[in-house]
């Protein structure tokens, strides 16, 4: 059940992401920081997605611990476009927010397996 809230959860945030990378390139010609968060911010989903398919208990751990290290980037990244103003305080903390949702998911989802694991 975590599993697939978390699937849908990172995909809509992924499109954000996207869509975000979009304004970036067009309205503020900005392509550094947006090639980053592309790559952060839509890897989440993949691995936790590659994670769903883990031929192992480990697998699965190590790619939720790739997600879980990407929702840090991309929470990095969105805090450095909203304090240089590349995006508003608003637009930033929302997108934040749907970060650290995903993040919390991650973090439950790793410490169920890790002691189903032992």
């Amino acid at each position: 059940m975590q599993s697939s809230i978390l699937l849908e959860k990172s995909l809509k945030f992924a499109s954000r992401i996207i869509k975000l990378n979009q304004y970036l390139i067009k309205q503020k010609h900005e392509t550094i920081i947006s090639k980053q968060i592309i790559r952060s911010g839509t890897s989440i989903g993949a691995n936790a997605n590659e994670a769903a398919y883990g031929n192992s208990k480990a697998d699965f751990i190590a790619k939720m611990q790739i997600a879980l290290k990407e929702t840090a980037e991309t929470e990095y990244w969105l805090r450095l476009l909203v304090m240089s103003e590349y995006i508003t305080e608003v637009e930033g903390n929302s997108l934040i927010n749907d970060c650290l949702e995903i993040k919390r998911i991650l973090v439950a989802t790793l410490n169920t397996a890790k002691q189903n694991n032992n």
